[in-house]
């Protein structure tokens, strides 16, 4: 890639570049309850672990501007707690986890929300029932869990080569 386009802005309105900023997050999150949460696809999503089940786990997500909402496991059987105009459980933990993890304002601008009393933003997310794709987000969830399970090693993974070095400078 030329160098001087490196930095020129896409189609998209990004720009384009061959690393991704890494975001610290605001606060340490309790990865056992919600172990994967991503701002993307235009959505607050991510996986939520069962309160019931060990085996278990939930696909929510948040629509951008519209706020609709969608919970289903990973079998795509959709979430009992879920009604038609009110959020279950799971997507209340995948909402106060995203903010822990990017912080009220960027969540909350993400969403195209204006947060409550006392910070809330689950209560002012006023969507309705929907279906999402929940495949893709479980997909990367797995993969996220798969470079748990490699082991440590001194020399370089290649397939890890794109990934920042916590410590490096940019």
């Amino acid at each position: 890639m030329d160098p001087k386009r490196a930095a020129e802005p896409s189609p998209s309105g990004g720009e384009r570049r061959s690393v991704v900023r890494v975001v610290r997050p605001v606060r340490p999150r309790k990865l056992a309850k919600v172990p994967f949460a991503e701002l993307a696809e235009g959505r607050l999503q991510g996986v939520v672990s069962s309160g019931s089940d060990l085996a278990r786990v939930y696909v929510s997500s948040i629509a951008a501007g519209t706020h609709d909402f969608s919970c289903s496991t990973n079998n795509n059987r959709p979430c009992g707690g879920l009604g038609g105009s009110f959020m279950c459980k799971h997507l209340r933990s995948l909402v106060d986890e995203a903010v822990t993890q990017y912080g009220l304002e960027r969540v909350a601008r993400y969403l195209k929300a204006e947060p409550g009393d006392g910070g809330d933003l689950a209560g002012v997310l006023n969507g309705t029932k929907a279906s999402a794709p929940a495949a893709g987000v479980f997909s990367r969830f797995l993969r996220h869990l798969s470079y748990l399970e490699v082991p440590g090693a001194a020399e370089p993974l290649p397939e890890m080569h794109w990934f920042p070095a916590m410590g490096a400078a940019h």
